[in-house]
């Protein structure tokens, strides 16, 4: 459920990979690929923002980011191709970095979100941050389990946090410490 709203040209992400996945820097152009999914009500339902109207607005809202943000395609090895997106930023007291991400409904259902997502988080804790949060919506089962897999943690429900396209929605925190991990 994160919105990217500040209109600053992305940090560049570096290249990331794993076995069946690279993760690049995303650009304006990965909107012709992802603008099907991010036009769609069913896989934006779960986002703190409605479907975007045209190519030209995704476009635009992946030209932008926000301050301390990064951003990554999911791509597979040898494509240029995005079939997703994870994105990062560091929360105002340093150490502590949100992530939000995003798979194309044919990729889904592989492994690949949680691989994806799982890269970027060592990247985070190798970059020295010490938490890592998410906030989900408490009905996006997929996302949950994705995120409790990876070894979240349920910190907390916040009640009407956010008000969205689908009216007033409840945000579950998940939070993952460096220590989680030792």
């Amino acid at each position: 459920m994160t919105d990217e709203t500040d209109p600053e040209p992305f940090e560049e992400a570096p290249l990331l990979t794993t076995a069946r996945l690279r993760l690049r820097a995303r650009v304006p152009d990965d909107a012709a690929e992802l603008f099907a999914e991010m036009s769609d009500p069913e896989v934006m339902a779960w986002w703190s923002r409605a479907p975007f109207a045209s190519e030209a607005e995704l476009r635009a809202r992946f030209a932008t980011r926000a301050e301390g943000r990064r951003a990554w395609a999911i791509t597979r090895p040898g494509e240029e191709r995005a079939i997703g997106f994870v994105v990062a930023g560091e929360r105002p007291q340093g150490g502590v970095s949100e992530i939000g991400y995003l798979l194309a409904r044919h990729a889904q259902g592989q492994g690949l979100a949680q691989e994806a997502v799982a890269r970027v988080v060592d990247h985070l804790f190798a970059q020295g941050q010490r938490r890592i949060c998410a906030d989900c919506d408490p009905e996006n089962a997929a996302s949950i389990a994705l995120l409790e897999r990876l070894g979240f943690r349920r910190e907390g429900r916040l009640r009407a946090e956010w008000h969205t396209h689908m009216g007033l929605r409840d945000s579950l925190i998940y939070g993952l410490l460096a220590t989680d991990r030792a």
